[in-house]
């Protein structure tokens, strides 16, 4: 495959993470994403799941942005959560739950205005083994106002 493919959206998050073999089996064997490609000695993974892209990189190993931005305590990443889209959140549920992953905000229907309409998402939040908080939804369409 052509990298180019993987890195096609214009902001791709990097985690900080603290132990990114247990963090990559979280993503892909839980979540079902891919890895597109990996950097072992330097604790690295750029991962895909659908049109979603984000990154994992072992606190130090290979490069490490510290003079105070790393994270200091769990939960990591206080204060955001990063919306991933997907066809249909049952499967991503079910796999939670098989693994005794709990949610950290249950499944939900939420409509959001925007403008003269509301868009619709099933949605539920979770925690990746850092804390970083992973919001998952599907659009239950759109309704006028």
């Amino acid at each position: 495959m052509i990298l180019e493919f993987f890195m096609a959206n214009a902001l791709v998050p990097e985690f900080a993470v603290t132990n990114w073999i247990a963090s990559k089996a979280f993503y892909c064997d839980v979540l079902g994403f891919t890895c597109c490609y990996e950097r072992p000695d330097e604790g690295f993974c750029y991962l895909s799941l659908g049109n979603a892209e984000l990154m994992i990189d072992q606190i130090g190993a290979g490069r490490t942005f510290d003079d105070g931005h790393l994270p200091a305590t769990y939960p990591f990443g206080k204060g955001l959560n990063v919306q991933i889209a997907v066809e249909d959140i049952t499967l991503l549920t079910s796999s939670l739950e098989s693994a005794g992953i709990p949610l950290y905000l249950d499944v939900e229907d939420k409509w959001y205005v925007t403008d003269d309409m509301e868009m619709g998402h099933r949605q539920f939040v979770v925690a990746d083994p850092d804390g970083y908080l992973l919001r998952f939804y599907q659009s239950l369409g759109s309704r006028q106002i």
